[in-house]
């Protein structure tokens, strides 16, 4: 669109032109009045795209205010683009976790490609060398061609970009339902290492100063991204093509290095990457940080296409794009890195002292807008809340045991249940061992990283369950956030802090907004009660079509410290003749769980209970089991129950174990109770272990046999499998579904 054929003022308040842009009658009135006239179309463009739930959590920041967010070893929270966290030596570990759940459902390949490149740029503009990359992926049932495509592009996608730009992929997860159909969710989370001295801040400060543009030109690509990002997907999204970004990652390779040499500039004041909103948000909140303004003549943008007006170039989200703030006079050194690196960089603005966003192009002023009004005063809403009816009768449903034919068959089904399954499939398509510090790659609980030059190492993983999460968000919430903690405990790991990713349909629905409350107050305790503080994250909302929308799925990324490398813990059984432990107690808990969904078709009933407290002493004490080095393997028992984390301790070995259970099969081979682990012990080492961790029972050993043995104490065998039989099920599921034509 010309300038020309830009609505005048007027028009677009007489022909509520701004609803199109996504903001409301009231919000527009509310710019009015900020501005003290009518905005003009590049200024509706401004705060339309900040004002976007996905820049300014305008629906959630009510919410997200309950997160612990400090702790001792917290150096940087909410609010930059990335969390970081203190591990010693004047080292910190950098991560977030961010969305690209719309554009992946559009375009997948680019949408899964861009998000992995956001994240990144998000981790090293802190000043941090990205060390590894992680996701949560959800989709439909892999039987419809539809999620088949998009299952296989995302993951094309996501593999892509990381190995192109030399960051592992080492881990994440994958869970498949019937709600994620029609709205895949792609969840990408970076991990970064950085010595203290080399931490920046996005922000812009001292009148006078340089904005410079470093990276890729912009282009058409990516307008109205936030926007697109804050609405139900419909029919008419298709239409939105032009709203998913492309992305580079061979240019993005070349930022990242010139980056981690701009940071040592003592010249850098701030720097930000341009990623939702673009230029627009890196520009608007860098300066509201720095309690600044800042003016930028448009006509000095690097573009890639011809005429492109203010609201293009301000609103575009085309990637690899970095905005820098250097003190005046030493631009050259900027510019000298960039062109050792091949890259643009362009002096376009300067930083002011009076608070707002000016845009000057083609001598005019064609945008002048207070700096806060974008960044911070965008409207708060605390939406109606309201308990949906499913709720209480599903409360009000005994736990009772589900009618299982075959213990045998059924074992072997649930191995099949892509959720279950090996993800081999799609990490193989990763590259996780570049960079040659990658200690424990996908398919443990927790991925591993070394801390090069030092006896530390670094535990990561992703989780999430969303269905115990619909059935009860509160309890679901809290198992999000234990689940995570498992994982990194089970690798030897203490979990230092938490990145999550609140995925939801639309808070304008009283019923998805109770579940976001209620949700949300379950992460907040038991982030309270592990010690976790939440340093970041990101909202996606309006993750629904017309069908409906998807399960709340609040992903949470949780990064742990491994203080001894002599601790890092795997889950696979490692000798002939240790003894197996069951850590915990298992109940008749079968809402929301594999088996349930399996059999029904569907989910109902009670979530598994959890108690903090318990959980908290029974991760305590592994970890402690671990550090004394009297643990040789350790699995948290999660999907599917006790049978299915016994089938995963003996994949790709040539062991097998010989297992006693007692009281009733079903709940004790496939109930999905709380807080329970799988360890290994050392005969030598039983007593010790004894000790230590006092809520656990001995329920067989680890031979030497291929085979998986389950008898009741009666002495009756309930279960037996050779375990090349048990890993051909588990490997070849996934696969075998890619490739079918139904």
């Amino acid at each position: 669109m010309s300038l020309l054929l830009e609505p005048s003022p007027e028009q677009i308040k007489a022909d509520k032109v701004y609803q199109e842009m996504g903001l409301t009658d009231k919000e527009f009135a509310m710019v009015e009045k900020i501005l003290g006239r009518l905005p003009n179309y590049t200024e509706t463009g401004l705060f339309s795209v900040m004002w976007s739930e996905h820049c300014s959590y305008k629906n959630s920041k009510v919410l997200l205010k309950k997160f612990p967010v400090s702790g001792e070893k917290v150096l940087q929270g909410p609010g930059e683009g990335a969390g970081i966290i203190d591990i010693g030596d004047e080292q910190a570990v950098v991560f977030k976790i961010e969305s690209h759940n719309h554009p992946s459902a559009i375009e997948p390949y680019q949408g899964a490609a861009t998000g992995v490149g956001g994240i990144l740029r998000d981790v090293f503009s802190m000043g941090a060398r990205p060390v590894a990359l992680l996701n949560s992926l959800r989709f439909g049932e892999l039987t419809s061609p539809r999620v088949r495509y998009l299952f296989e592009e995302v993951v094309a996608g996501i593999a892509g970009y990381g190995n192109c730009m030399g960051v592992p992929t080492v881990g994440g997860e994958v869970q498949f339902d019937p709600c994620y159909e029609g709205n895949p969710l792609v969840n990408a989370m970076c991990v970064g290492l950085i010595d203290h001295k080399d931490i920046q801040k996005g922000r812009a400060a001292g009148a006078g100063n340089t904005v410079m543009y470093v990276g890729a030109s912009t282009g058409k690509d990516g307008i109205h991204g936030a926007t697109f990002a804050s609405e139900e997907l419909s029919e008419e999204s298709e239409s939105k093509r032009p709203a998913v970004q492309v992305g580079d990652p061979f240019m993005e390779k070349l930022l990242l290095e010139a980056c981690l040499e701009l940071v040592q500039l003592d010249s850098l004041i701030g720097i930000q990457d341009m990623g939702a909103a673009g230029l627009t948000s890196s520009s608007a909140e860098m300066a509201s940080k720095g309690g600044s303004g800042i003016e930028m003549n448009l006509d000095l943008v690097p573009q890639r296409e011809l005429n492109m007006t203010p609201y293009e170039m301000m609103l575009s989200e085309s990637q690899e794009r970095m905005l820098l703030v250097v003190k005046k006079g030493h631009e050259q050194e900027v510019k000298d890195i960039c062109a050792k690196w091949n890259l643009l960089a362009a002096e376009i603005g300067t930083v002011t002292e009076d608070k707002n966003l000016r845009l000057i192009h083609k001598g005019e002023t064609v945008a002048d807008v207070p700096v806060d009004a974008l960044a911070e005063d965008a409207p708060v809403y605390h939406q109606p809340s309201k308990e949906p009816s499913y709720f209480k009768k599903f409360q009000e449903k005994e736990h009772s045991v589900p009618a299982v034919e075959s213990i045998e068959d059924t074992f072997y089904q649930l191995l099949k249940r892509p959720t279950i399954a090996s993800k081999e499939w799609v990490y193989d398509q990763y590259d996780y061992m570049v960079q040659t510090n990658t200690v424990v790659h996908p398919g443990s609980d927790a991925a591993v990283i070394r801390v090069r030059d030092t006896n530390k190492a670094l535990a990561m993983t992703t989780d999430c369950n969303s269905r115990y999460i619909y059935l009860d968000p509160e309890a679901g919430g809290k198992i999000a956030v234990a689940e995570a903690a498992r994982n990194i405990v089970c690798s030897g790991g203490e979990p230092l802090g938490v990145t999550d990713c609140l995925n939801y349909g639309s808070p304008e629905n009283p019923e998805i907004f109770w579940q976001l409350e209620k949700s949300t107050d379950g992460m907040s305790e038991a982030c309270r009660e592990l010690h976790a503080p939440v340093i970041g994250g990101n909202v996606s909302l309006y993750n629904e079509t017309k069908k409906g929308a998807v399960y709340p799925t609040p992903v949470v990324g949780m990064v742990g410290l491994i203080e001894d490398l002599s601790h890092i813990t795997t889950q696979t059984f490692k000798t002939k003749g240790d003894l197996i432990y069951l850590i915990g107690e298992t109940k008749a808990e079968f809402g929301g769980s594999e088996l349930q969904q399996m059999l029904d078709g569907s989910i109902s009933g009670k979530a598994p209970h959890i108690d903090l407290e318990t959980e908290k002493l029974q991760q305590e004490m592994l970890l402690k089991a671990i550090r004394t080095g009297v643990i040789a393997s350790a699995h948290d028992v999660a999907e599917g129950g006790l049978a299915i984390a016994l089938a995963e301790s003996v994949m790709n070995t040539e062991l097998g174990a010989e297992v006693a259970i007692e009281g009733d099969t079903v709940t004790q081979l496939f109930a999905e109770s709380q807080s329970r682990f799988i360890v290994s012990v050392k005969p030598e080492d039983k007593a010790k272990f004894e000790e230590i961790v006092r809520n656990s029972t001995q329920i067989g050993e680890v031979t030497g046999q291929s085979m998986l043995k389950v008898q009741q104490h009666s002495g009756e065998v309930v279960l037996q499998a050779s375990t090349k039989k048990v890993e051909e099920a588990w490997k070849g599921a996934i696969p075998c579904l890619v490739k079918s034509k139904g």
